[in-house]
């Protein structure tokens, strides 16, 4: 929860797509790339995904051992394995760069008390490639599973994520573009039947992707498992600060104008994803129109929104305090599985069309043809706005992030917050940051 609900996110938020809202020292200065990484907002990262390490090598050393069935022991260890090369690949992709890897600690060396870093961080990808390859072999289909087993690791997202670290490997070796093709396709043609939900009903299809019922459709590949106790606190996170006055919601992560006006005209995504004052929509059984004395740029995001629609005991965790709900949040769906193969095929000089515009059918727009890198960028901000998928980092392997971040955030300042209807001017929200690509691509270690 802590991960996955603001902790990475501060990092996210860095892009061009949100603001942090409820500006403090912290989370400012990681927007601003003059963080330390002492600040108390991301300082526990680093270390988390550590331990989640630690946890792995202890699995992985102890159970080979024990005598427990054959079944269980491998899904145990394939579970340790994806885990561990989960926690290097974020690891990898935040500190770790040419200059430098982050340290290998496996169970080979996990007694030693000092780790050198490695020389670059691809040292740190063939690591996470061959524990992730290692957890495939282990792992089941996600359809071997049911009820309380549903939200383990799976076939399907080890295969992502070596599409995922391949994608970010490519930054320094171009050979790995049809690493990323062909992972991408073990995951299509694994068995498991993953695909886009796609009724042809582009109004509800986009936005239906983030609704309790669909935590485990046929889009699902990994998710942050969540419940009225447990998990992503996100979506309250993102609601209204003190939500009316009805719950306790955070007020952070606000969609900048920017992102807004990147959509196409017609693309259903923009209103599943964003709330802007007038919009209708349904809070706690109620439908209403929005309004925010808390957003500092006059939208919300709304693709998190599905819990908050039914009475609050329904879906939503009672001590607002720690508020998560029913709601799973994505790391990796079928969506990103089209779009990073899409990516690698054009970074091959490949045709990509058939797998954009499955995106964008779903989305409601019409094909297109010859889609290129600016086609593809595109998709990809439209598709997951507001997810871990993380459009900074999308930005950084681009090398598009120091002409992104130049320019100022802007958002719409409402002359009367309480008013739905209420005429708006058009304001700078965040100002012109100063990104260095030879230092900022890169968050900092804590001291």
């Amino acid at each position: 929860a802590a991960m996955f609900g603001r902790g990475l996110s501060w990092y996210v938020t860095a892009s061009d797509d949100m603001v942090t809202g409820r500006t403090d020292a912290g989370s400012a200065a990681v927007r601003n790339f003059t963080a330390t990484g002492s600040e108390s907002r991301v300082n526990s990262m680093y270390k988390k995904f550590y331990q989640i390490i630690q946890r792995a090598n202890t699995i992985i050393s102890k159970v080979p051992a024990m005598e427990i069935g054959d079944e269980v022991k491998n899904r145990v260890l394939g579970e340790a394995y994806f885990m561990r090369g989960y926690a290097y690949f974020y690891l990898a992709q935040y500190y770790g760069d040419q200059r430098a890897g982050i340290p290998i600690v496996t169970e080979a060396n996990m007694q030693e008390l000092h780790f050198d870093r490695p020389a670059h961080v691809s040292e740190n990808f063939e690591q996470i490639q061959a524990d992730l390859l290692k957890a495939a072999e282990l792992l089941p289909l996600v359809t071997a599973y049911k009820g309380d087993d549903l939200g383990r690791a799976n076939k399907d997202a080890a295969f992502a994520y070596l599409a995922k670290t391949n994608l970010q490997w490519a930054r320094y070796d171009q050979s790995k573009w049809a690493e990323v093709v062909k992972y991408c396709d073990m995951v299509t043609n694994s068995g498991s039947g993953r695909a886009l939900i796609d009724t042809d009903n582009p109004a509800e299809d986009f936005a239906s992707v983030f609704y309790i019922q669909n935590n485990y459709s046929s889009e699902y590949i990994f998710s942050v498992v969540s419940n009225r106790t447990r998990g992503s606190i996100l979506p309250a996170v993102m609601f209204e600060n003190t939500g009316y006055g009805m719950y306790n919601g955070w007020g952070y992560f606000h969609p900048t104008l920017e992102l807004y006006n990147s959509f196409e005209k017609g693309d259903a995504r923009l209103k599943a994803t964003i709330l802007e004052f007038g919009d209708t929509y349904t809070l706690f059984g109620e439908e209403r129109k929005y309004y925010s004395s808390n957003s500092q740029t006059g939208f919300q995001f709304n693709k998190y929104m599905h819990p908050f629609r039914t009475p609050a005991s329904e879906h939503l965790n009672p001590n607002g305090d720690y508020p998560t709900s029913d709601l799973n949040i994505p790391l990796v769906r079928y969506a990103d599985i089209l779009l990073m193969k899409a990516e690698g095929l054009i970074q091959q000089g490949q045709n990509a069309d058939a797998l954009i515009n499955q995106v964008r059918d779903r989305a409601g727009l019409p094909d297109i043809q010859g889609a290129d890198m600016t086609d593809l960028k595109r998709e990809r901000r439209s598709e997951f706005a507001g997810e871990y998928t993380d459009r900074h980092s999308d930005l950084v392997r681009w090398g598009d992030a120091k002409v992104a971040y130049a320019k100022p955030a802007t958002g719409r300042q409402h002359v009367n917050k309480a008013d739905p209807e209420s005429d708006f001017t058009v304001f700078e929200a965040w100002p012109a940051r100063n990104f260095d690509p030879s230092i900022h691509h890169v968050w900092p270690i804590p001291p």
